[in-house]
């Protein structure tokens, strides 16, 4: 280096003498003598070997006055400059005082070195040092300001790559970049005393070029006489005299003259940035004149003037002389004209320059540091965003309300112009910015900015669109900037950076290939966001994520499908007069998709289970007169259940946004562990045992789940029939799991279990009644509304075989459509090049290339589970029925389990075929001729225990599975085993097969090679109405929708009271229903027993009671499973009309619910009672009337029996309490008044005895001759439509009655009356 330096030093007389530089400062302390000796070396090698080499040509800049140093100038001559400048500088700290604190630094020392983003200023004392760090520091509380260096820069400035500037030494350069920079700076030796230094990897960046940038804060300061003031004159300055203004120079446009150089005058008005195409680098500008109606273009595409932009950015509205301009034709502009620029123009400014003097250099640094988002320093150009703000009309600014009423609106941007300070880098790589704390910026529509902005920077923004609300995920103000859009740096941020992704930087990449609309960009943006903290790193890749979210946008937005918003016009962007780009026009969706992770979501349903709940809302209709007992089981169990998307909500302002739900759909992979409780209050419901303690988790151990790194929540999942039914049935693929997944539409189900003790209705808002109250969170969807965004390797190959399927089949179907056609036009037979031409056109239609886009994204994010395994065996079998999940001792022969309690559940299954072994894991390929055997048809029963439970959700009869066995190649392991009897004993079990944990199940949706006989069977499945009616079978199956249900029993444990008993009313299309009751002592909790949802019940006792009716109840080796998913708030399927004749004599519709009309005859019983609360005796004003109980809490009971005829039969109907008092046509205030009357008494029970009602006591109370005259009166003896329950167990057989008329007697069979309870009863 020594020997490199020694080269390039010029020779020169005083270039190696010290001594006369040194007696031009007498007088100096030795600290100062050395420092001087440092810079004069420091000179001689850094700045005279630059200097002695030849100024570029074709700069389109000359001097003006003075001569550049060149190898004549002398190192003692610069050195000296360097020191005066420096005294200048430092004439305001102190006075006759060198800084021997500061030292010269070389470029390649300070990018080599200097790995912190600084700053250094030589004008600054301490204390204004420290008030620039607190403003700093004040302005951005989350940032710190730029550590201070006592270093200086001394240099030229050259024109670098693509226009940029570079600060150069002998040892090296590095980019510079300058908030006004003029063009006389170029080549010139200069001093820096203030500027920062902002190193490459300062911001997180990749290192995309050695070094970092420095950032003149102030202007430098010549080393050499300063160049000419004003207009740069070159040599095509004789033009100046001839200039032309705007108006002449369109007309020159227009005419198109050949070998003419024009000189134009005018004002800029808007510049535009670098683009590169082709290898080639341009930009464009636009001039006009004072008025604003006339304007021309002028292209610059001259290697050595581009940089020519950063000094016409900062011209934007000032006037400007450009010499020696051609006219040209730009074919790519619809053939228009332009002005270019020739090798012999010059760019002539009437800027004043801004040359540093002693006394001004601290007052410019400060005044360019001192924006902050509170104070008033935008300029004029501001006021165009607030009168947007202000005064623009609906389309560009809406009022809230009115932007989430409407749906999906296309509105034009407004175009400003807008000055203000970054406040926060939302993404740097996909720039994304937010300037003034309020309004959004993007830039991604430009080429990306050379020098990236950061927090603090002041910005000027001309020709930029603004847009209102175009995405709910950032600001409602945002600037978007087009390629006629111009931005420039007004001051550099004083504070750090902080980390940024440098993966983002794809997604601009991505904009310019599919050229989307602004609301789309920018919610990919938000979603990409999310997705990284969702599913990084466990789950997916970071340089995954931005094509990840890129797909999900086109699922959200499309629909699935692909595509852009066509090829992007750049000329015409830049240069038409009525200007279109692609955020001219943009669209507003308030109601866009929501992305969520999984942790939120199931943070969010746990904190909205409680709050705000009002318990009086959770009891039946006539809460109010129910017991103490009445009222806890009614509160033990609720739901609240929420839609995503809603569809129909009355009040649109309080309409939710749609969530979108991202996650990998798997199976549990832990070992279910036994505690106290296992019921719906089970602790590992409510407490993450195996994540960390900031996440959480609501699975279970027997359902299918999804997952992202923040959680995970239980699934119910169902899908579509591929039968000729199509509708639903519980999933079964088991391709599914693994799969990375987008859920659109789903439900979110909340569960809440309480606990308590209320005395009565009266004390529901005493929370100390409460001994207990948990919740369960999960989701139901179909897999119709499940998005694939990474298919695992199973799914892959599914999808695969779908598609060669679907080939063949329409193959096959134009095969056949081909040989009818032949047959029916055997005259006429088709040309043969127009029938290749046709068949060729069939074959591109059916060549599948879905899937390559599917497999490049499930290549990229390496999803764990799906390596494929090796040495393995399989077996294909037939599941034909399977048992519930239940909790069961197990002994310690298990693999990898303890005994103990664990989680069990058994299955029957066919055998296909024999054992066969696999060089790896076949996973769902078609079934193989070697995997089935004819003559083969034996059963095996699979044993689940532990991890291997988990399987249950995806095991169903009727359904193939490929049994795998990995790391294996023993057929044995794969075959069941016998039980052993007693000779002479014959066994009638099958070979039973424990299911160890690492083996896989592998469905197999169409087994094609099996005979027709030996295809899937559906087991008989049975509906309501058939167990009703039934009466030879014990354990039955079938199917019902759940219409209601309510906890039945509860039992005191160690750690509170635990729900163990369900009741669960159950109906068929033609509305009877079945009630069925469920111990879940000894099972874990089942999700998705919701009214609305379809149940599967397998393995049921159908029972009768002593009254003779029929119910069900399950067993410990009952299976529930939720085929279908419905409302879950329905309204029950209409009953039918009954007559009551009929209805008695059975000849209707065997059904318990009915709607019936008839005449209230009269009245049977009628009963209003006060009863305690605790022990239901009667109540009086007294107290409770029995002397063993001290209840202070009464409740109000009333009920009524009427005759209700509707010409065919008669039918005595119960009514209760909150049927009462519409069925007697009381007012509310009356109904008040008598359960006040009745306190001093208690009670009050009228009966009929012969034709006339009666009371218990004789006295003449007025409140019973009120109720005798009300009972009997026309106005509640009318005729009513009802719809009751019949009570099978009351009915009696016929009996014989004797009659008599007159002088004969009659005798007849008389059909006892229908007994019917009341469920509703319309009104008015």
């Amino acid at each position: 280096m020594a020997a490199r330096a020694a080269e390039l030093r010029v020779p020169c007389g005083t270039c190696g003498d010290m001594q006369p530089f040194l007696d031009q400062f007498p007088g100096r302390s030795d600290a100062e003598c050395v420092w001087l000796k440092e810079l004069h070396g420091f000179v001689t090698d850094h700045l005279c070997p630059l200097l002695s080499g030849s100024t570029p040509p074709g700069t389109g800049v000359s001097q003006t006055d003075g001569g550049r140093p060149g190898a004549a100038g002398c190192a003692s001559q610069l050195s000296v400059c360097v020191v005066r400048r420096v005294e200048e500088m430092m004439a305001a700290v102190t006075k006759h005082t060198l800084p021997v604190s500061y030292r010269l630094v070389s470029v390649s020392e300070l990018v080599t070195r200097q790995h912190v983003a600084c700053v250094s200023n030589l004008s600054w004392n301490t204390n204004q040092h420290r008030a620039w760090v607190r403003e700093a520091e004040l302005a951005l509380p989350n940032h710190k300001a730029l550590p201070r260096v006592n270093l200086l820069l001394i240099g030229c400035l050259r024109e670098g790559r693509d226009g940029e500037w570079r600060l150069t030494d002998a040892r090296g350069s590095v980019r510079c970049e300058c908030l006004s920079p003029s063009p006389q700076w170029l080549n010139w030796p200069l001093f820096f005393p203030h500027w920062n230094y902002i190193p490459q990897n300062a911001t997180g960046r990749s290192q995309e070029e050695p070094g970092g940038h420095v950032e003149l804060i102030g202007s430098p300061l010549p080393l050499s006489p300063a160049p000419g003031q004003g207009l740069a004159v070159g040599p095509g300055g004789a033009g100046l005299s001839r200039a032309v203004g705007v108006e002449e120079a369109a007309a020159v446009l227009h005419t198109r003259p050949r070998g003419v150089r024009l000189s134009v005058r005018g004002l800029v008005c808007s510049v535009c940035p670098l683009l590169v195409v082709a290898d080639t680098a341009f930009f464009c500008f636009r001039l006009t004149d004072d008025t604003h109606t006339h304007t021309v273009p002028v292209l610059v595409k001259d290697r050595g003037r581009l940089w020519w932009r950063q000094c016409v950015s900062v011209c934007v509205g000032q006037s400007v002389c450009v010499t020696a301009l051609r006219v040209c034709v730009l074919h790519g502009w619809r053939g228009n004209s332009v002005l270019c620029v020739t090798d012999r123009s010059t760019l002539h400014t009437h800027t004043q320059e801004h040359t540093h003097t002693p006394g001004d250099g601290e007052h410019t640094h400060t005044q360019e540091h001192t924006h902050t988002p509170g104070e008033d320093t935008h300029t004029d150009t501001q006021s165009d965003l607030s009168l947007s703000l202000r005064d623009n009309d609906p389309e560009e600014a809406e009022p809230e309300t009115d932007a989430v009423q409407s749906a999906v609106r296309m509105k034009q941007s407004k175009v400003i112009s807008y000055q203000g300070v970054v406040t926060e880098v939302l993404s740097e790589g996909a720039g994304l910015y937010v300037i003034d704390g309020t309004v959004g910026l993007c830039v991604s529509y430009q080429p990306q900015l050379r020098r990236k902005l950061r927090a603090g920077d002041a910005v000027e923004l001309h020709h930029v669109h603004f847009l209102y609300r175009p995405c709910p995920d950032f600001t409602p103000s945002m600037l978007c900037a087009c390629l006629r859009s111009s931005l420039r740096l007004t001051a550099f941020s004083r504070v750090t950076g902080s980390e940024v992704n440098p993966e983002d930087g794809l997604l601009p990449r991505l904009l310019l290939e599919r050229n989307v609309g602004v609301a789309e960009y920018l919610w990919v943006c938000h979603v990409t966001r999310r997705l990284r903290h969702s599913l990084v790193p466990s789950l997916l890749k970071e340089e995954c994520v931005c094509v990840l979210a890129w797909k999900l946008m086109e699922c959200v937005w499309r629909g699935g499908g692909g595509g852009g918003g066509g090829r992007r016009d750049i000329y015409s962007e830049m240069l038409d007069e009525l200007h279109t780009c692609p955020v001219t026009q943009y669209s507003s969706n308030p109601a866009v998709c929501e992305c969520v992770c999984v942790g939120e979501c199931v943070c969010a349903l746990q904190a909205e289970c409680w709050s705000g709940v009002c318990l009086s809302s959770l009891l039946p209709p006539g809460g109010s007169s129910l017991s103490r007992a009445q009222v806890n089981a009614a509160l033990a169990w609720s739901h609240r259940v929420q839609r995503h998307p809603v569809t129909s909500d009355p009040h649109p302002v309080h309409r939710r946004r749609p969530l979108l739900l991202v996650g990998v759909l798997e199976l549990p992979s832990h070992t279910p562990t036994h505690t106290s409780e296992h019921t719906p209050t089970h602790t590992s419901e409510h407490t993450p045992t195996h994540t960390s303690e900031h996440t959480p988790t609501h699975t279970s151990e027997h359902t299918l789940q999804l997952r992202d790194q923040t959680g995970a929540v239980a699934c119910v999942v169902t899908e579509t029939s591929e039968e000729e039914e199509a509708g639903q049935r519980p999933a079964f693929n088991t391709a599914w799991i693994g799969c990375l997944v987008c859920i659109q539409r789903f439900t979110m189900v909340t569960e809440r279990f309480l606990q308590s003790d209320f005395p009565s209705y009266q004390h529901l808002d005493q929370d100390k009644y409460i001994t207990h109250k948990s919740c369960r969170v999960y989701l139901q969807f179909s897999l119709d509304d499940v998005h694939i965004l990474s298919p695992s390797i199973t799914m892959v190959t599914h999808l695969r075989g779908r598609e060669e399927e679907e080939s063949e089949s329409v193959a096959g179907r134009r095969k056949d459509r081909e040989e009818e056609e032949e047959e029916e036009e055997e005259e006429e037979p088709l040309p043969p090049r127009k029938k290749r031409k046709m068949e060729e056109g069939g074959a591109d239609k059916t060549t599948p290339g879905s899937s390559q886009a599917t497999s490049f994204i499930a290549t990229a994010t390496g999803l764990p589970g799906d390596q494929p395994l090796q040495a393995c065996v399989s077996v294909v079998i037939r599941v034909e029925g399977k048992e519930g999940v239940a909790w069961r001792n197990t002994g310690s022969g298990s693999e990898d389990e303890e005994a103990g309690l664990s989680l069990c559940f058994s299955a029957t299954a066919a055998v296909i075929g024999p054992v066969v072994q696999w060089g790896r894991d076949p996973k769902n390929r078609h079934m193989m001729d070697r995997e089935t055997e004819e003559e083969k048809d034996d059963k095996v029963l699979l044993l689940f225990s532990g991890v291997s439970v988990r399987w249950f959700p995806l095991l169903h009869p009727g359904v193939f599975y490929r049994l795998v066995a990995p790391s294996s190649q023993d057929p044995s392991v794969l075959i069941g085993c016998s039980v052993a009897g007693r000779s002479g004993v014959e066994l009638r079990t099958n070979p039973s097969l424990q299911v160890r944990s690492a083996w896989r199940f592998h469905t197999l949706t169409r087994p094609l090679l099996l005979p027709a006989p030996r295809q899937a069977r559906s087991p008989a499945v049975m509906c309501v109405s058939d167990v009703l009616d039934c009466s030879s079978v014990d354990l039955v199956c079938f199917q019902g929708l759940v219409s209601h249900r309510i906890s039945v029993s509860s039992k005191l444990s160690s750690a509170g009271h635990t729900n163990t008993g369900v009741r669960l009313t159950v109906c068929d299309q033609s509305g009877r229903s079945l009630q069925v009751y469920l111990d879940l002592s000894h099972t874990p909790y089942p999700p998705g027993l919701l009214p609305g949802n379809t149940l599967l019940l397998s393995n049921v006792q159908r029972r009768l009671s002593r009254s003779g009716s029929v119910y069900c109840s399950s067993l410990p080796v009952s299976s529930i499973t939720v085929t279908s998913l419905g409302d879950t708030s329905p309204a029950q399927p209409p009953a039918p009309m009954m007559h009551l004749g009929g209805w008695a004599l059975g000849r209707e519709q065997r059904c318990t619910v009915g709607r019936v009309r008839g005449h209230v005859v009269c009245f049977l019983f009628l009963r209003l009672q006060w009863s305690c609360s605790l022990c239901e005796a009667v109540y009086t004003q007294a107290g409770c009337s029995s002397s063993q109980c001290d209840s202070t809490s009464s409740v109000f009971q009333a009920k009524a029996r009427v005759v209700l005829d509707d010409g065919t039969g008669e039918a005595h109907v119960w009514f209760s309490c909150p049927l009462v008092r519409p069925l007697l046509r009381l007012a509310e205030s009356q109904w008040e008044g008598l359960q006040r009357a009745l306190r001093v008494r208690g009670h009050l029970r009228l009966y009929t005895q012969g034709r006339s009602l009666v009371c218990d006591d004789s006295s003449d109370d007025p409140l019973l001759h009120f109720l005798l005259c009300v009972c009997s009166s026309d106005a509640v003896c009318r005729p009513l439509s009802l719809t009751c329950r019949m009570h099978t167990h009351t009915q009696q057989p016929e009996e014989v009655r004797r009659f008599s008329r007159g002088d004969r007697q009659f005798m007849t069979r008389m059909i006892p009356p229908l007994q019917l309870t009341c469920l509703h009863m319309e009104t008015g």
